[in-house]
C-alpha cells in the first residue's frame, strides 16, 4: 500500500512539473504597476521579466497588431503584424509570455523582419 501512494505521489509531481513549464502567450490590458514604472514609451520592443515566472513583451506600435506564436527547439518566435499603420497614433501593446523550461531564445519578428529588443529588464 505505501508503494501504490508513493508512485501515485511521484505521477501527480511529474504531471505538475510537465503543465507548470506550459508555453503560453497572451495581451494583457491591465498591466501591472511595477512593470508599467519599467515601460519606457520611446522604446519600439521591451522585455520585462517577472521573477522567472515569465516575460511581459512590450511592443510600441502604430497600428493594428496581429500576434502568432512559433515554437523549433529552444526557440521561441514572436510574430507581430502590423496593419492599418497610422504616423501620428503610437500604442503600447503588452503581452505576458510564459516558456517551456527548455527555452532559450525569444525571437521577435514584425512583418517578417527579425528586431532584437531594445531594452531587456530581469527583475
Amino acid at each position: 500500500m505505501k508503494k501504490i501512494v508513493v508512485l501515485v505521489f511521484m505521477v501527480v509531481l511529474i504531471l505538475s512539473a510537465c503543465t507548470s513549464s506550459k508555453l503560453s502567450f497572451s495581451e494583457i490590458e491591465n498591466v501591472p504597476n511595477n512593470v508599467q514604472d519599467k515601460i519606457d514609451s520611446n522604446l519600439k520592443l521591451q522585455s520585462i521579466t517577472d521573477g522567472g515566472k515569465g516575460y511581459y513583451i512590450v511592443f510600441h506600435s502604430s497600428g493594428d497588431v496581429e500576434t502568432d506564436l512559433e515554437t523549433q527547439g529552444d526557440t521561441v518566435t514572436i510574430k507581430f503584424n502590423v496593419t492599418n499603420l497610422q504616423d501620428d497614433v503610437v500604442k503600447q501593446n503588452t503581452y505576458y509570455l510564459t516558456t517551456a523550461t527548455e527555452t532559450d531564445v525569444i525571437d521577435v519578428m514584425v512583418n517578417g523582419e527579425s528586431i532584437p529588443f531594445d531594452n531587456i529588464t530581469i527583475q
